[in-house]
């Protein structure tokens, strides 16, 4: 399912348009982003848990010559799945 796909079901599934229902989409997309730029997490109980992870500094390998080069430190988005969530999927 894409964006459009989800913005159209949330629609229908609300009984809203399908403008309000991007606005509400862009809205909760935003907090998140929003709340993980800050460093923080967001928690669906149930769903599942936004959060950052701290990747550390480490070397790797060029594809094609395979000579070493530093891969830097970073922060990236991560989602966890909740036990509900789990259970209904698997």
């Amino acid at each position: 399912m894409n964006k459009t796909e989800m913005v159209a079901k949330l629609a229908e599934t609300n009984g809203m348009s399908k403008k309000d229902a991007q606005k509400a989409l862009e809205s909760v997309v935003g907090i998140i982003s929003g709340e993980l730029k800050e460093g923080g997490s967001v928690v669906f109980k149930g769903f599942g848990t936004f959060s950052v992870a701290e990747r550390q500094v480490r070397i790797g390998r060029h594809p094609q010559t395979g000579e070493p080069i530093d891969i830097p430190a970073k922060r990236v988005p991560k989602f966890k799945a909740g036990k509900n969530l789990k259970d209904l999927v698997g």
